[in-house]
């Protein structure tokens, strides 16, 4: 590979021993080769015969069955440690520090201690704050450190090291550029992997930043987006333990990308995690069509979350009489005591809880009106019958043997508390009573209502007047199944319903028991291509996570959706307001110079004021395009594809064409993926074939989705141009 000199500046590659400074003999370079490799083998040997005695003995514990909530509560703790240990053989130690002071500190995929509890770690856990030099530290701030060593293995071997002195002698800007640019040039795999040995020092900044509120990273293609975003994850629930109980949300922009980033979080030993679109949020429901551009954007508009709340408000019942019967009798709550109860129960609740707390009160006041009745029936006897009563009265006064023992309610035939008590519960277990209550205030299904307001245009008048009669129309002609744009309707209507509502279980698999339910509230939410969300999808991020403990990567100049938001301030003003935090990531680790140099003037046509993000690396491979007729297509795809492959051995190749090419040049590429830019979002592969890119141009914000499809690749890039 053609490396840029810049990079190269004060730094000798020495076999796989990158030593700085002066030339040396190559009798010297093997003899520090040879050294460093072996130095370090001893300690990977040792730090994984550790690793091993631990599995054992946790294993052991864990075999053992819990008979109480304390045990099982320190077994599910244990369990944690045991899976993060167990995936930790490959990688197990990457880094090293050594300290001005003398001391030496190896940092690997988890923390190990040796047999005394009491001593220095063996082993450092990349996400503990003392291993935080690894990624900052640089010659102008050492930080205490006079060398990193970054250490490569596979498997059980130590195959490299790449040295950094730390003392004024190197000024390369990248950390452990050796391991990192070695990283770089592997083949792809079709499965992200992890990068906690080469991360960056600005990645490593938004990584360990507090979790205090909305974070929105903005990233070009290539900065790293993807890798910040997850091992954010897996630092967060490291650094703050407690948030695994509520687990974290990972958002992504398609089921393909889930599955590319699919590895990664469990290989860093992080289970406590929920993946998902926001079209699959709602297990319950599926989106069965597409839609057009213009319907989705008005969809996605913010105004739908006020127009829904107005129209579930619609629906409560309003303040009246209430006539019930209750064996044989019927009796009457006053429309003033029906108005305060119905305000008491609905005090910012959804629909159906409001419900609850309402038929709770009712029966409460249908009781007491009991009550009343049978006393007011006891006062009319007791006037009718006084003269008698005053003559028995008057009678036993004489008699010693009848007197004070009598209690009130034997003698007045009024209901004791525990009666009035008993009445209640028969009130609220009784059907007819429920009937009633049902019919009065109905319970409702999200879908039924959503299709119903949906298409009807004098709802959708009332209760979302912004929209344009047009706007209106368009929306209430599109039939059924649901499409992406619905689901964030469905879902703020169901919250507001309060369907799914259920208390949320400690322990055990926290992220089953998340996925399965609607209104689970995570302690943390990671957004990947956060740019495509619109309004309403940000709502659903929100309602999942109140507290905004939110981070948010992506790149504002790759957006592709419906919605009309060119800035992140657009983008989010609607659910944070002024109340988020920016960061940016700058430097482009994997497409090669060579193609960021094409990017340029993609962005300013796309409407672009932001500058590509600077590449680092150079591949040494100029981007090439090969002018095709339409008929010839085909078979020009099928060439050079084979010819890419060939190449790229080992590794993966992708195609990327305009929709409407697809069909015509899937049946001679049926063996690689063959996406539209939109589907390609966040993927990457050694070598890119961009189909078309005139066409993919004409496509609905297509200068944005050419900007996609050419920062796919980290090697090489053909296009074939389509003439007439």
């Amino acid at each position: 590979m053609r490396r840029n000199s810049a990079l190269d500046n004060g730094t000798a590659h020495v076999g796989d021993v990158a030593t700085h400074g002066g030339p040396t003999t190559s009798t010297v370079e093997g003899v520090a080769r040879r050294s460093a490799v072996a130095e370090e083998q001893e300690f990977l040997d040792a730090a994984t015969a550790r690793r091993d005695r631990l599995v054992d003995h946790l294993q052991a514990e864990l075999s053992t069955e819990a008979l109480d909530a304390v045990e099982q509560a320190r077994q599910r703790m244990l369990r944690q440690q045991y899976e993060e240990l167990r995936r930790a053989r490959e990688g197990l130690v990457f880094g090293r520090l050594d300290g001005l002071d003398g001391t030496v500190r190896h940092v690997g995929r988890v923390g190990l201690r040796d047999d005394s509890e009491d001593s220095e770690p063996l082993l450092l856990d990349w996400r503990a704050p003392a291993a935080r030099p690894f990624y900052t530290a640089t010659a102008v701030d050492p930080q205490g450190q006079a060398r990193r060593r970054h250490i490569r293995t596979t498997g059980a071997a130590v195959v490299g090291v790449d040295d950094e002195p730390l003392d004024g002698t190197m000024t390369a800007e990248l950390v452990g550029e050796g391991a990192l640019l070695a990283a770089l040039d592997q083949r792809r795999t079709g499965h992200m992997s992890t990068a906690i040995s080469t991360l960056q020092r600005e990645q490593d900044d938004i990584i360990r930043a507090e979790a205090t509120g909305p974070l929105i990273v903005q990233g070009g293609p290539g900065t790293g987006k993807t890798v910040v975003a997850l091992h954010r994850v897996a630092y967060l629930l490291f650094t703050h333990r407690k948030m695994a109980d509520q687990a974290v949300l990972v958002l992504g922009p398609s089921p393909r990308f889930l599955q590319y980033i699919a590895q990664v979080l469990p290989a860093l030993g992080e289970t406590a995690v929920v993946s998902a679109t926001c079209d699959t949020l709602l297990t319950n429901v599926r989106v069965g069509r597409d839609e057009s551009r213009f319907v989705a954007e008005i969809k996605g508009r913010a105004l739908w979350q006020h127009a829904l709340e107005n129209y579930v408000t619609s629906l409560l019942p309003r303040p009246r009489e209430l006539k019930l019967r209750w064996e044989g009798e019927f009796h009457v709550i006053p429309a003033a005591t029906v108005a305060q109860a119905l305000t008491s129960a609905v005090q910012g609740r959804p629909y159906h809880r409001a419900r609850t707390a309402f038929a709770e009160q009712l029966h409460h006041l249908l009781a007491e009106a009991v009550v009343e009745q049978r006393k007011a029936l006891m006062d009319e006897m007791e006037e009718g019958f006084e003269d008698i009563l005053a003559r028995v009265d008057k009678g036993m006064q004489h008699d010693h043997h009848v007197g004070s023992a009598s209690s009130g309610s034997d003698v007045d035939g009024l209901l004791s508390e525990d009666e009035i008590a008993d009445l209640r519960s028969r009130i609220a277990e009784n059907a007819t009573i429920a009937r009633f209550i049902e019919a009065w205030w109905p319970t409702l299904d999200a879908e039924a209502l959503l299709s119903g307001f949906l298409t009807d245009r004098t709802l959708l008048a009332q209760f979302a007047p912004r929209l344009s009669p047009e706007e209106i129309t368009a929306v209430s002609a599109e039939p059924a199944p649901w499409a992406s744009s619905d689901i964030p309707l469905l879902d703020a209507l169901a919250d507001l319903l309060g369907d799914g509502e259920a208390p949320q279980p400690q322990g055990g698999f926290v992220a089953d028991h998340a996925r399965r339910q609607r209104s689970w509230v995570y302690g943390h939410v990671v957004i990947d291509e956060a740019q495509e969300l619109s309004e309403m999808q940000w709502q659903m991020v929100l309602r999942r996570c109140p507290s905004r403990s939110i981070t948010a990567v992506g790149d504002i100049d790759q957006a592709e959706a419906a919605h009309r938001h060119t800035s992140w301030a657009q983008a989010v003003r609607a659910v944070f307001g002024d109340r988020w935090t920016a960061a940016e990531l700058t430097i482009c680790y994997r497409t090669p110079r060579e193609v960021m140099d094409l990017t340029e003037p993609v962005l300013k046509k796309a409407g672009s004021h932001n500058a590509p993000p600077r590449a680092v690396r150079s591949a040494g491979i100029a981007p090439w395009e090969l002018t095709v007729t339409p008929a010839e297509l085909a078979d020009a795809a099928a060439r050079a594809l084979r010819l890419l492959q060939q190449r790229w051995h080992g590794g993966m190749v992708g195609v990327i064409a305009p929709a409407e090419r697809i069909a015509g040049v899937l049946p001679v590429l049926s063996d690689v993926p063959v996406l539209t830019a939109t589907q390609s979002k966040g993927l990457e592969w050694d070598a890119t074939l961009l189909i078309d890119p005139q066409g993919i141009a004409a496509e609905p914000r297509g200068w944005n989705g050419l900007y996609v499809a050419l920062t796919r690749c980290t090697q090489e890039l053909g296009q074939l141009v389509l003439t007439h």
